[in-house]
């Protein structure tokens, strides 16, 4: 019989071992020698030291951050609002961020500025739904849910908008972000959008414990002590910059902060501080692997992440849900 921290050592060296695979394949055509000798040496000369560390050992630091900030994400909110399929995306996070990315690309803004933009009109949607969820000094998790749909469909509409004005000039970048990719993505994008993400996990991990007690209701929570209002918005404030710094980083990259938390708790169970982690290492593995294949399936030519996500997340969230002995572990209780 497996204990919960042998099925956590078993996940981190799982995330270790793709971590590994997304610096070894790739479009280009690097011998395994090449890339391990260019890794013992980083300051070597040669093309593929400047694949290794300009390319593609960034390109995996981004993809696990991005799947580590999308399955927490996912999981404190579907344990905040007691719901199993809620994603991150339901805050408006990523429709804000696209509708704000499209309007900058149909302006002409510089493509330096245009995560940057993206990351502060996420952060602003989800606000607005924060606040059109109030009731009281709390969160409503109907309205939430409410006011995330209808603001996802008002920035989608938006998008669409500007893609007809658009003609061809410009809709091919818009259409790679709402796709989902880390192409061109490097040092520097992951050196202003990590610290973010990293405010977001602080914040997650100091709140995981009333996390457990909102699982079993906003009146449970209360009666052992636990300030629930404070507890929702501390969660909601994590989830937020999670997914605004991953948004930032890859576009709209669906399923993963849908299903990863269902996986976690099937592995080590429902109490909140091991499946946080759990689901951390799960994103760290799933993302750096979906991109590894993204990029080694028809090279040159990249999959979008997103699709290629999508077509794995359906299946195995169909399968995940249906799956009548997982019934209880997918509400979280």
């Amino acid at each position: 019989m497996f204990t919960n921290a042998t099925r956590l050592i078993a996940l981190a060296l799982a995330a270790g071992a793709a971590l590994a695979l997304g610096v070894f394949v790739g479009g280009a055509p690097l011998a395994p020698g090449d890339v391990a000798y260019a890794l013992l040496h980083p300051h070597a000369a040669g093309d593929a030291n400047a694949i290794v560390w300009s390319l593609r050992v960034p390109r995996v630091a981004i993809a696990a951050v991005v799947g580590i900030a999308l399955a927490v994400a996912g999981f404190l909110l579907q344990g905040m609002l007691r719901n199993p399929l809620v994603d991150p995306f339901l805050t408006g996070v990523s429709a804000g961020a696209g509708a704000a990315i499209a309007i900058a690309v149909a302006a002409g803004v510089a493509a330096p500025f245009v995560p940057a933009l993206g990351f502060i009109s996420g952060l602003g949607t989800a606000l607005l739904v924060a606040l059109l969820a109030r009731r009281g000094s709390g969160i409503d998790a109907e309205r939430l849910i409410l006011a995330g749909v209808s603001l996802t469909a008002l920035f989608a509409a938006i998008v669409a908008l500007v893609l007809t004005r658009l003609a061809r000039n410009g809709s091919d970048e818009i259409l790679a972000w709402l796709a989902g990719s880390l192409a061109g993505r490097g040092w520097n994008e992951l050196g202003w959008a990590a610290p973010y993400a990293l405010a977001g996990l602080a914040l997650a991990l100091l709140t995981v414990p009333s996390l457990n007690a909102l699982r079993l209701g906003s009146a449970i929570a209360r009666a052992i002590g636990v300030d629930v209002v404070r507890a929702q918005w501390m969660l909601l404030a994590s989830a937020t910059l999670l997914t605004a710094a991953a948004v930032s980083l890859s576009g709209t990259i669906g399923f993963v902060g849908l299903i990863v938390p269902h996986l976690a708790r099937r592995v080590v169970g429902t109490d909140g501080r091991i499946a946080l982690v759990a689901s951390a290492f799960i994103g760290a593995t799933l993302v750096p692997l979906a991109d590894a294949l993204s990029r080694s399936l028809f090279p040159p030519i990249e999959i979008p992440l997103g699709v290629l996500l999508a077509f794995i997340g359906v299946p195995t969230f169909l399968y995940l849900y249906l799956r009548p002995a997982g019934a209880t572990r997918l509400w979280g209780t």
